[in-house]
């Protein structure tokens, strides 16, 4: 992977400014899950709106105990940690949040309609661009704790998905005919998620 693809948790922040989502960003080069870090982290005492960003997962999760695959450096794969008075059973209500933040984001970088698919997925031309993984904990003397695990592809090409993907999956870049600013998308699309995240639960 070349330094100018590389996430950069330092452009990211300056690209934020100070914003609920994204109080503290870390860019990892590899690791299991973001989801696992954020989690591990949160148990620790991190600050809502932290976010883990990951180049590669080992172990990256979808729904239904799918796996999330994505190549090193060619995605978009964080999470983020709330701290919301949600219950459990409403954490459809942070899916919903996060499905329109990324597809608001995707139909502004390609302009092409983006199809959320209920309940945690994003489409283009029929094909899957993005999705959505939910995990919450119940605190006992605190607001419930959820992590909001998402990935997008974005500079894949055909080739870096398995051939019995290739008809169901899409990236941007292919979407585009060339490839995207990582960064300049992650900020783009922490920036809708913070707007809807103060609209919707502040």
């Amino acid at each position: 992977m070349l330094a100018a693809d590389r996430l950069s948790a330092a452009k990211l922040r300056a690209g934020l400014g100070h914003r609920m989502i994204g109080t503290e960003i870390i860019v990892l080069d590899e690791t299991t899950s973001t989801n696992d870090v954020v989690l591990q982290m949160a148990n620790g005492g991190a600050c809502e709106g932290l976010i883990i960003f990951a180049e590669y997962q080992t172990a990256g999760r979808g729904q239904r105990g799918n796996v999330w695959e994505s190549p090193a450096g060619k995605g978009l794969l964080c999470s983020i940690l709330l701290r919301r008075n949600v219950a459990v059973q409403e954490s459809a209500r942070l899916v919903d949040w996060a499905v329109k933040g990324i597809a608001w984001t995707v139909e502004s970088a390609c302009l092409r309609k983006a199809t959320i698919k209920p309940p945690n997925d994003i489409y283009i031309d029929g094909r899957k661009v993005a999705g959505v993984l939910v995990e919450m904990r119940a605190q006992p003397s605190a607001p419930h704790l959820a992590v909001v695990g998402i990935g997008v592809n974005v500079n894949q090409t055909p080739s870096d998905f398995r051939e019995e993907l290739r008809d169901r999956a899409t990236s941007l870049a292919i979407v585009l005919g060339g490839p995207v600013d990582r960064n300049t998308l992650a900020i783009a699309l922490l920036r809708n998620l913070d707007q809807l995240y103060r609209a919707d639960f502040l």
